[in-house]
Formats: C-alpha cells, sequence, structure tokens
C-alpha cells in the first residue's frame, strides 16, 4: 500500500471544505485500490464554522485528520504543520477553493512514480484576476529571478506532491520566517512542472488581499536574496559621487563668477530626494535585522489547540 498524505491550510473555507472532499474521494475511487490517502485539514485560526465542518467529516471518515491553529499563523505555518505530520510516501499541499484542480493528481502519481521527486503545478493564465494584480506578479517573478540564486517559476503554485526525501528534506529548514515557494526551490530534487489554467473559487472570496500579497512579495526578497543590500550600497554611492560633482560646481561658479548658485526650492527637493534614499536603505536595512531579530527568539511556527491524527 501507498499512503498520499494530503495538507490543507484553511482560513474561513467552510463553504469550501465539503466541496473539496467529496471532490477528493472521486478522484481516488478511479486510481489504483493500491493508493490510500488521508487528509490532513489544517484550521489556520477560522472566524467562521470552517472548524466544526472539518470535525464533522473526521466523524465520518476516520482518513480525515485535522489541527486547529490558536489563532492565525499564516498559510506558511499552515503548510509547515502539514508536512510535519504526514505520515504518507508521498505528501502533498493544495489549497481547499478548488483552484487546485484535484484532477490533475493522477497525472502527479504517475510522474512520481516514474522517478520525479516532485510534481509541481503552476498557473499559465490569470483568468479573472485584476490586470493590475497579475502585471506585478509577472514583475516580481522576474525580479526575484534575477535576485535570487534559486530559480522561482512564473504562475508556480504551492500544490504540489513530493516524495518522503524532498519532504524530510523541506522539513529539515526549521526557519521561522517561512517562504514556501522558495523553500521548495532551494532545496532542489528534480521536478515536473504540470502547466494549467486558473480556476476560480467555488465559493467565497479570496483571504489574499493587495496589501498581504505585497507583503508576501516583500518576504520572498528578504528570505531568499540579499542583493537588495547591495542595491543600496550602490545607490549611496552614486548619490555621494553625484553631490560631489555638485560641490566642486558650486565651488568652480563662485570663484568664476562670484555669484553662487541661487535655487533654494531645487536644493530643499535634493535634500530631501536623497534623504528618501538614506530612509529607503536603513528601512531595507531594518528588514533583514528584523527577520534574524525573530528568528533568534525560537518562537515555535505554530501553537494548536486541538488535533486528531
Amino acid at each position: 500500500m501507498t499512503l498520499i498524505s494530503i495538507g490543507v491550510p484553511c482560513f474561513n473555507e467552510e463553504k469550501t471544505v465539503l466541496i473539496f472532499y467529496n471532490e477528493i474521494l472521486k478522484v481516488f475511487s478511479d486510481l489504483d485500490e493500491s493508493l490510500k490517502f488521508e487528509i490532513i485539514f489544517i484550521d489556520d485560526g477560522s472566524k467562521d464554522d470552517t472548524f466544526k465542518v472539518i470535525k464533522d467529516i473526521s466523524k465520518k471518515d476516520e482518513r480525515i485528520k485535522y489541527i486547529k491553529f490558536s489563532r492565525n499563523f499564516g498559510k506558511e505555518s499552515a503548510i509547515y504543520a502539514g508536512l510535519k505530520n504526514s505520515k504518507g510516501d508521498y505528501v502533498m499541499t493544495m489549497d481547499a477553493d478548488l483552484q487546485d484542480p484535484p484532477a490533475l493528481l493522477p497525472e502527479m502519481v504517475e510522474y512520481i512514480k516514474s522517478g520525479y521527486d516532485c510534481v509541481a503545478t503552476r498557473r499559465v493564465t490569470r483568468k479573472g484576476e485584476p490586470i493590475i494584480r497579475s502585471w506585478l506578479s509577472k514583475l516580481f517573478y522576474r525580479t526575484i529571478n534575477k535576485l535570487s540564486e534559486v530559480e522561482f517559476v512564473d504562475g508556480v503554485r504551492d500544490y504540489r506532491m513530493m516524495t518522503r526525501a524532498m519532504t524530510d528534506s523541506v522539513l529539515s529548514l526549521t526557519e521561522y520566517n517561512r517562504f514556501s515557494k522558495g523553500l521548495f526551490a532551494w532545496v532542489g530534487f528534480e521536478t515536473k512542472y504540470l502547466e494549467f489554467e486558473n480556476i476560480e473559487r467555488e465559493e467565497g472570496e479570496t483571504s489574499w488581499s493587495f496589501f498581504k500579497l505585497v507583503k508576501y512579495s516583500i518576504e520572498g526578497f528578504v528570505s531568499f536574496s540579499t542583493s537588495l543590500l547591495s542595491i543600496a550600497i550602490v545607490l549611496g554611492i552614486l548619490f555621494s559621487i553625484i553631490s560631489m560633482v555638485i560641490i566642486l560646481f558650486i565651488v568652480i561658479n563662485d570663484l568664476l563668477y562670484s555669484n553662487p548658485v541661487p535655487g533654494w526650492a531645487s536644493t530643499i527637493c535634493s535634500i530631501l530626494f536623497i534623504g528618501g534614499v538614506q530612509l529607503f536603505c536603513i528601512g531595507l536595512l531594518g528588514l533583514y535585522i528584523s527577520r534574524t531579530y525573530l528568528e533568534t527568539k525560537k518562537r515555535p511556527i505554530y501553537i494548536s489547540k486541538e488535533e486528531k491524527l
């Protein structure tokens, strides 16, 4: 028997959990009987009846496990909890909103059996998303691939299937500030990417606001690239050179014409601009220092309030 563990982060998904469960049952009914599964639902501090629905399903099906967080720790913590508590030979992560199509699961199994360590999915279209969000997403991938040492595949999802060896490698990275897309890429292993067109949510609304997406992107840059610090140094050197040239121009102009360069407004604008660059660089440095500060605290990645495993 081959056991497949499926970790499913949930946040306010009371309308989709049961639909997701039924879809998984349909998929496995068509698979080889030697393939068994367990689903580990991780309730990430939901405010609705998500956990109640999960408990009701678990009472009827012993294959359904769950972990209820003591509060909302974020999707990254939920993904880690699912991986950590998995027992399967193959381990999966996927969302409950059915934007990660369960129909791809049989194909994923076949690729794993053929020798791949991981089968990941990526969206080739972003139908239904705001244009500005799609554009910023593409910009993020282009930029981070230029700055980072690991490759980030455009449109890649957290929806993937991994061997036990790769799963254990990801779990060995116990950092508090987690960016799973980067961690999956950093550990390496041979990965097959399955492409699919974007699917809109079955029910409900996404909890990923524009602000949360921006914050998540910043986490990716800080976690997997120190190049931003080099950019700050380059900016500092550049503006130092510019200021020296301007000072030299003012001195020469005064010696030749005894007429200091007028322009109080332009001077103030220059000071404000350079001051803004300095604040940007200091803030950037603060991001890296804050991440180091949080890592040294050694806080747990999540706290479980109730679980059935």
